[in-house]
């Protein structure tokens, strides 16, 4: 007490200020403050309203937009598709247009060339009789002039030699025992070259057959060997039929 005396302080006048202010408080508290804190709320809630509402437009603003974007993407690719289906079904339509005419040119292009082909090969059908008698006489000729000596005896040698390697077959499974044979060339052979084709021969026809030779220009070359109806033709003669038979 005394030392707030001593620095100026009436206790009793304190006690009485800090009532005061209690009871200024007590009023405000009941009378103003509790309003101004309603108004308060009321604003708060205003403001929070407004910015839900705010918040709500921009929203169903943007779901608007949105579904108008949607609206017009959907229309976009429809019109895209139908666009799309008009190309195809043109793309389609001169396709099936440009492979029907490249059936058609093709056709027509082997109906020509079929037709063209069977004029040639009418053509040369004809003509191959004739081709075959010029070619026939044609190797005659070359026959009759390139065959020397000594080619002759190289197509006796090659006639005899596919003989006895299996390659000529010379009266298989004819009964020939017995029966004599003649061997024609279109020269006179050697003895030792009769020797030895009259030894072949026997070998087929049995040791007592009978071989004997003659000469026939006309063969051309090679040989010929008959026994009784059987004949084995190894001529040039028969060589330039059998082309001939081939050419017809």
């Amino acid at each position: 007490m005394e030392a707030l005396g001593n620095l100026g302080i009436n206790l009793s006048y304190l006690v009485v200020q800090i009532l005061n202010f209690l009871i200024v408080m007590l009023i405000m508290s009941f009378w103003a403050y509790k309003p101004i804190l309603k108004v308060l709320d009321e604003r708060r809630d205003k403001i929070a309203q407004s910015l839900e509402d705010a918040r709500e437009a921009a929203e169903a603003r943007a779901n608007a937009q949105s579904e108008a974007e949607k609206i017009l993407a959907e229309a976009q690719a429809e019109r895209a598709s139908i666009v799309a289906d008009a190309t195809q079904r043109a793309e389609k339509t001169a396709a099936d247009m440009r492979a029907a005419a490249e059936q058609e040119r093709a056709q027509l292009l082997e109906q020509a060339q079929e037709a063209v082909k069977e004029q040639k090969e009418s053509a040369l059908l004809d003509l191959r009789p004739q081709v075959a008698a010029l070619a026939v006489a044609a190797a005659n000729k070359i026959v009759a002039v390139g065959l020397d000596e000594a080619r002759q005896r190289a197509l006796v040698d090659e006639f005899f030699s596919g003989v006895s390697d299996g390659k000529v077959a010379v009266l298989e499974g004819a009964k020939l025992q017995g029966q004599a044979a003649v061997v024609t060339s279109a020269i006179t052979l050697k003895a030792d070259e009769q020797t030895q084709i009259e030894s072949g021969l026997k070998d087929k026809l049995g040791g007592e057959a009978d071989v004997s030779f003659r000469v026939d220009p006309a063969i051309l070359g090679g040989i010929v060997v008959r026994v009784g109806e059987h004949e084995v033709d190894g001529s040039a003669r028969r060589a330039l039929e059998t082309l001939q038979q081939s050419l017809v």
